[in-house]
């Protein structure tokens, strides 16, 4: 269950996002002729939600931020079919298996239910 805190930080990541461009680098990879797996990891745009997402699914795997209240302000798991193709290749070219590993986990822990 969210708590008080989470909402404080969930509006300080809200901050964060605005100032970063967040809603700009959304809007161009959820745009009709973003195409994913042409997308490269230099696109700035790419590397905001990049960024974004592997902050916020860090601060939820070490349990500063609740899962079920990330996943109802965000469609995590829309937003790594998105940029998600990018982050793997990324992950092959430098040998790092871990690069947005906490981004991914989060976005597919939307797709199972809660308490499963």
């Amino acid at each position: 269950m969210a708590t008080r805190e989470d909402a404080t930080l969930i509006v300080q990541i809200l901050q964060w996002a605005a100032m970063s461009g967040l809603n700009e680098a959304l809007g161009t990879v959820f745009s009709d002729d973003f195409d994913p797996e042409t997308a490269k990891g230099s696109d700035p745009h790419v590397r905001t939600v990049l960024n974004f997402g592997e902050a916020v699914g860090t601060f939820v795997k070490q349990g500063l931020l609740d899962r079920e209240l990330v996943l109802d302000m965000w469609a995590m798991h829309l937003t790594w079919k998105r940029v998600g193709p990018v982050a793997l290749k990324m992950r092959e070219r430098s040998g790092e298996p871990r690069i947005f590993e906490n981004f991914e986990a989060l976005a597919r822990s939307a797709l199972v239910p809660a308490g499963a």
